[in-house]
């Protein structure tokens, strides 16, 4: 009995450590050249229609996942709408565990603005704070959807801290599947918080 557990659970790991994670970034597909994907303002195609995606559009950040596992929330305009999963691919490579490939994170009260990439630059209202060669994003052993990265300029450290867990950007009904902790600058340390998106 003991050996039949061990070999059901050596079964089943694989499995769970490909587990889909969200946010993930998709593809358009299957939709025809003179025709695009609708927004919907709910998980169905009852629901009235608030937006559109192009036919051939890249790079569309799902924030989650309907129950019924059909639609995925998308951002729309200042608010957040459905669209079929039945015409969107998944990027791969995106799976529970993973290096989130971070576009750029943003906060509130104070505005500021990192933007990620072959290097990262941190803009606030006074100006940019800023520019390095991007760090390395590093994932949690202990802990699946935590990650962190730290750069060092002009002699002062700056690290962010990422949850994957749902975030608002306080403005907007938008939302946003990653939390966002900056912490750094001087002489006085600087703390900012926001959201992180995966889409540009």
């Amino acid at each position: 009995m003991r050996g039949l557990a061990l070999a059901l659970l050596l079964w089943a790991a694989p499995a769970l450590a490909t587990q889909d994670a969200w946010p993930a970034l998709f593809d358009v597909a299957r939709v025809a050249a003179d025709d695009q994907l609708n927004i919907r303002s709910g998980p169905g195609a009852g629901h009235k229609v608030i937006g559109h995606l192009a036919h051939d559009a890249r790079g569309i950040e799902v924030i989650e996942m309907s129950r019924d596992g059909g639609w995925g929330r998308v951002n729309a305009g200042e608010g957040t709408g459905w669209v079929s999963l039945g015409f969107l691919d998944r990027r791969p490579g995106q799976w529970d565990g993973a290096i989130p490939p971070l576009a750029a994170c943003f906060g509130t009260e104070p505005f500021w603005r990192l933007e990620t990439g072959e290097s990262w630059r941190l803009d606030t209202p006074e100006g940019e704070l800023f520019e390095a060669p991007a760090p390395a994003l590093v994932g949690s052993a202990g802990h699946r959807g935590r990650f962190a990265a730290a750069l060092r300029t002009d002699g002062t450290i700056w690290s962010l801290s990422l949850l994957n867990q749902s975030c608002s950007d306080g403005m907007s009904s938008r939302r946003y599947g990653f939390e966002a902790l900056m912490v750094g600058g001087g002489p006085q340390t600087t703390l900012l918080t926001g959201c992180c998106s995966l889409a540009r």
